[in-house]
């Protein structure tokens, strides 16, 4: 890291974007408490990770690139241990229909699709009921009709109070999500502010697309012949 510095809004969608190498999954981490902070300071909910990091782990949930949990408990017995590291009181089944999964309570992780463990995956960030989650590329490899019930449900998480920061390599993603994105590279943060005031600041420098943009994407094709019901 090379000297950045931000704040998150409380109640809103943050974006961190960037290419591979850029820093984005270090900042996170940083912030998390799961990796040392070097030099600077980082304030979450009036509490400085650097000095009490298990206390801003109480606050906030955590969904990695890639999760692993035990294979052969049920989601329902995942959430009940999840929520026991805690200390906190939960009911498994409103957990998951929160997340679109109470019909696969009984369920083993190993049997569920790639979308829904990404769904339950978000279910155990919301155990302790979190003033902030970290959601780390939450949508890379899903289908269309997954992906974008995730960003429905990552939608309804910041309706309801809770910050949400993210990182993602898509960029229609970011623009759906986030009130806010900050762009890295190297290291630094290289621009930052709403993806509709970056688009404009481009387009004034004289920007031209190389390509006209359709009002519909393959995508939105795709989702059109197929219908957006999710496929277990």
């Amino acid at each position: 890291m090379k000297g950045i510095s931000f704040s998150v809004n409380k109640g809103e969608v943050f974006g961190i974007l960037g290419p591979n190498g850029a820093g984005k999954t270090t900042t996170l981490e940083m912030i998390e408490g799961l990796r040392p902070i070097t030099s600077g300071t980082v304030l979450l909910d009036g509490v400085k990770t650097e000095e009490q990091p298990y206390l801003v782990k109480q606050r906030i949930g955590i969904q990695l690139q890639s999760s692993a949990f035990f294979q052969n408990l049920k989601l329902t017995e995942l959430l009940e241990m999840f929520a026991d590291l805690y200390g906190a009181r939960i009911n498994a089944a409103e957990l998951l229909a929160d997340v679109g999964l109470q019909d696969k309570a009984g369920f083993l992780v190993k049997n569920l699709s790639g979308g829904q463990k990404q769904r339950f995956s978000i279910a155990t960030t919301l155990v302790n009921k979190p003033v902030m989650i970290f959601l780390d590329e939450p949508t890379t490899g899903l289908d269309p009709q997954a992906r974008r019930n995730l960003w429905e449900l990552i939608a309804q998480i910041k309706n309801r109070g809770t910050t949400v920061i993210l990182t993602t390599h898509y960029m229609e993603e970011a623009s759906f999500l986030c009130n806010r994105v900050a762009i890295m590279d190297d290291g630094k943060i290289v621009a930052l502010d709403t993806p509709d005031q970056l688009i404009k600041q481009l387009l004034a420098k004289g920007f031209v697309p190389h390509t006209e943009v359709p009002p519909a994407t393959l995508e939105d094709v795709f989702i059109d012949l197929t219908g957006k019901t999710l496929r277990d």
